[in-house]
């Protein structure tokens, strides 16, 4: 079995320049006049970007697309999934393929403690007692559980019935493609940045994977994400 406290991000293809942004925009008062801007330096068009940002005129930022793998925990997809505009999503199914033993086990530097209320709360880090005992009953649970898929599987059930007993600590894994408004809006809401101009708390673990998503992005269209760092991280 493989417990793991990382989640994996991968950007597998992608269309997506700053360019898309500006020859999208210009059509608006250029008309065909706009396939000039297909070929030019984005760089000397920096300002645009940001008027367009700052403004929120949010369609010209849609023209683009990135496709995504992702492997983390089943937890992280069920928040994940939420983000509907923009997005579109293929996940490993558990009806068609036996599903592995991979699963999730916060590292050392996860904060496990709730402080707070509601709306009002922070987490803290855990003591080493807690981290050993959230470590010990987690790998525990798992291994009963994917035992008790195991027998099934090997007593001829269904995967589609056995995999009922597996928890959402598992590993799955997914293509997951957007374009760069719908990645904006997602990163507004599972990152926490104090440049942020609208607070968020996310979960940690769907904040791992946005930030590999935001590393990934930020090279590819560095002026887009310039301007939207610099104008609060609010998606157009």
């Amino acid at each position: 079995m493989d417990f793991r406290g990382e989640v994996t991000v991968e950007l597998v293809k992608h269309s997506a320049s700053d360019t898309d942004v500006l020859w999208a925009a210009r059509v608006s008062t250029a008309g065909e006049q706009s396939l000039e801007e297909v070929g030019k330096d984005p760089g000397r068009s920096q300002g645009l970007i940001n008027y367009l940002m700052r403004d929120r005129h949010g369609s010209p930022f849609e023209h683009n697309s990135m496709t995504f793998f992702v492997s983390a925990p089943i937890f992280v997809f069920r928040e994940f999934h939420r983000h509907r505009a923009g997005w579109s999503y293929n996940e490993e199914s558990g009806r068609y393929r036996e599903l592995q033993p991979v699963f999730y086990v916060p590292a050392e530097d996860r904060k496990l403690v709730q402080e707070g209320k509601p709306g009002r709360y922070v987490f803290v880090d855990g003591s080493p007692e807690q981290h050993k005992l959230v470590g010990e009953a987690m790998t525990e649970s798992y291994r009963q559980s994917y035992g008790a898929y195991q027998a099934m599987l090997e007593a001829g059930i269904a995967r589609e019935v056995a995999r009922a007993v597996l928890p959402v600590g598992l590993f799955s894994s997914m293509y997951a493609t957007c374009n760069a408004r719908a990645l904006m809006h997602f990163l507004s809401l599972r990152t926490k940045n104090e440049e942020a101009k609208v607070p968020s708390f996310p979960q940690r673990e769907i904040e791992m994977v946005a930030e590999r998503m935001e590393a990934a992005w930020a090279e590819l269209m560095p002026l887009t994400h310039a301007a939207f760092v610099a104008n609060g991280r609010v998606a157009p």
